[in-house]
């Protein structure tokens, strides 16, 4: 017999946006620091927006980095980061395996998280130089263009539309939309969902899709919140991301993924478009994670075994 509804248990999440250190249980703030002050130029950078907007564009094609490893030379935003101190990351907190606050030890963990540890231990030297600030799906890009942070990790698609708002590194996970509902459900797939109601967070990719294909949206916070609409009955299934599925459904048992992939939903690393620089150093940090089988080992960690191939790295030309 299963549980009462009431009796399942999933990770919550906080309506508010929280700052937190990584290496333990920190106090929290709503406001994170100052953003560190880099050379702009105005000008070159409307060009770039320009450019970025009248050409033929592939979203997964990033900003090309030099061979060899990560520098962080004298100028750079990274010298400016390495001066403040810390890194500062827009994450997802609710993400389990992706990015999420571990309540067992008050740390923030997941294949992402892992990311940008190999990206703090490249400017500093220490992968922990990092303070994640805890930011929805429609914050991603409104705090890295206002400078409230120099990164985003958050399962966010590269998009042409997007890449005149900010840019993004190389590709460093390739997911794909599915449908998670409850076990007993007799849902199979997208055909099933047509005038029927399904969460999906307000701003994602996901969301579009379902409206495409006749299903109801039903907008939520965040995914954990959707997990609950599905577990009280509200809607009849959720649709997003299979990694973030898969996460879903590990908390809790009494769901399944189903269906065949959907979409393809590459993700990138979200920067200002005020610090190209700094794009083509995660873009080296990442080539490195991908050669020396970091990528691999952080995969196995988080999201399963076998660990597929690494994207592969494409750059504009």
């Amino acid at each position: 017999m299963r549980p009462p509804r009431l009796g399942r248990i999933v990770i919550a999440t906080a309506a508010a946006t929280f700052l937190i250190w990584p290496a333990g249980p920190a106090p929290l703030a709503t406001a994170a620091p100052a953003h560190p002050s880099a050379p702009t130029g105005t000008a070159r950078l409307a060009a770039r927006i320009l450019s970025a907007s009248t050409k033929a564009c592939d979203p997964t094609a990033s900003l090309p980095t030099p061979p060899g490893p990560p520098i962080v030379t004298p100028g750079s935003y990274m010298q400016a980061i390495r001066a403040r101190g810390y890194l500062l990351a827009g994450v997802d907190l609710s993400d389990y395996h992706l990015g999420y606050l571990n309540p067992a030890n008050g740390h923030v963990e997941g294949f992402e998280i892992d990311i940008l540890h190999a990206i703090s231990a490249a400017i500093f030297g220490n992968p922990n130089q990092i303070h994640y600030v805890g930011i929805t799906d429609a914050e991603r890009r409104p705090f890295v263009q206002s400078g409230r942070v120099d990164i985003v990790a958050h399962t966010m698609t590269v998009l042409c539309s997007r890449w005149q708002q900010v840019d993004f590194s190389t590709v460093y996970l390739e997911a794909h939309q599915r449908i998670l509902v409850e076990d007993g459900s007799p849902i199979r797939g997208i055909s099933d969902l047509v005038g029927r109601k399904v969460c999906a967070t307000s701003t994602s990719t996901s969301l579009t899709y379902l409206q495409q294909h006749g299903a109801i949206p039903v907008k939520a916070y965040d995914w954990t919140d959707c997990l609950v609409k599905l577990q009280l009955g509200q809607v009849v299934a959720v649709s997003t991301d299979d990694v973030i599925l898969a996460g879903l459904a590990a908390q809790d048992p009494y769901t399944k993924i189903v269906g065949p992939p959907l979409t393809n939903e590459p993700y990138g690393l979200a920067i200002s478009k005020q610090h190209p620089d700094f794009v083509r150093y995660v873009n080296a940090v990442l080539a490195q994670m991908r050669a020396d089988g970091q990528w691999a080992a952080t995969y196995r960690h988080w999201l399963g075994s076998p660990a597929p191939a690494p994207p592969s790295a494409r750059y504009q030309a």
